[in-house]
């Protein structure tokens, strides 16, 4: 090899390495250019938040406000509102959402039957596969009032028809549901590969010494997945207000936008959509990634107190 030759310079050995494996390096050059024009690139229109921002003058022919735009943000009742629906989705996204997985790969890792195993696994990941347009037309369908089999049931049981996703106290639990619905299998992919890195010599010696599945769920498969559950949960709440934009477009409605609105939709109908202040969309996306990037920090923080192995860096 290259590193093992004897009298060669530094500079000419790091050379001949690059010749020597330049096709390696040339399967780098097509995502390196991806990276560069579609993330790098676009990261010059960051300053419209900052401008009076025209169509017809461009980014540098408008007018530069400063934080003006931010002012306009915090001042408007509209975005106050926007903002507390978000932290009380991501609140709901944490306690209900984040634990489904584990405890659907918890309870596949139980099942012992191979096929069973694999049958409840593909059922549990179909679902990921379905676009949020289609998924939310099938639960639009199944929580319907005047078709739904949710609310026939419920006639049936005496009760009145529930209006799901109209309703300002159920609308948020729908979206939930729906999210735990469509997701917890594919979430539980990466658990199931932590799972299976556990040793099973564990097992058999916490077996010999007389304990139950309980036992070894709490004292074995807990702790062998604590790190890989702190990681998922860093990155979960770094994307705290990343909240599906699919899902809030398919499932949104009129009457229940002053719960529902998120800032993702928040931004498409400020910045693209009925007002086409490009300024202010762009003020609240950059609001938006700020929290994102405290919150990893403060997570990988507080993680890495409490475990060496529990932060991210």
């Amino acid at each position: 090899s290259v590193r093992g030759k004897t009298g060669a310079s530094p500079k000419r050995g790091l050379a001949q390495y690059f010749v020597i494996n330049w096709d390696l390096y040339a399967m780098l050059l097509l995502p390196i250019v991806y990276i560069v024009i579609f993330k790098y690139v676009p990261m010059a229109g960051v300053q419209m938040a900052f401008r009076d921002y025209s169509v017809f003058k461009g980014i540098a022919g408008s007018a530069w406000i400063g934080m003006g735009n931010f002012e306009r943000l915090f001042q408007s009742t509209a975005f106050l509102s926007v903002l507390r629906n978000n932290i009380i989705f991501a609140c709901m996204d944490i306690l209900l959402v984040f634990p489904s997985p584990i405890i659907l790969a918890l309870l596949i890792n139980e099942i012992k039957n191979k096929r069973g195993k694999r049958i409840v696994q593909t059922i549990t990941y179909l679902p990921h596969f379905i676009s949020w347009a289609v998924a939310g037309g099938l639960f639009y369908m199944v929580v319907s009032v005047s078709s739904g089999p949710v609310n026939a049931i419920i006639r049936e049981l005496g009760g009145e028809a529930v209006n799901f996703m109209g309703s300002s106290h159920t609308y948020r639990w729908m979206i939930v549901l729906s999210s735990i619905w469509k997701e917890v299998g594919w979430g539980s992919i990466v658990y199931l590969a932590a799972i299976a890195g556990i040793d099973e010599q564990l097992y058999e010696a916490a077996k010999v010494d007389g304990a139950g599945r309980l036992q070894c769920l709490l004292h074995i498969t807990l702790p062998g997945i604590a790190s890989v559950i702190s990681i998922m949960l860093i990155l979960r709440v770094g994307s705290i207000l990343d909240l599906n934009f699919d899902q809030t477009f398919a499932m949104l409605n009129d009457a229940v936008l002053s719960v529902g609105e998120t800032i993702e939709y928040y931004i498409y109908r400020v910045g693209m959509s009925s007002v086409n202040n490009y300024s202010l969309g762009t003020a609240v996306g950059i609001f938006k990634s700020l929290i994102g990037l405290m919150m990893v920090v403060l997570s990988n923080f507080v993680a890495k107190r409490i475990s060496e192995e529990g932060g991210i860096w």
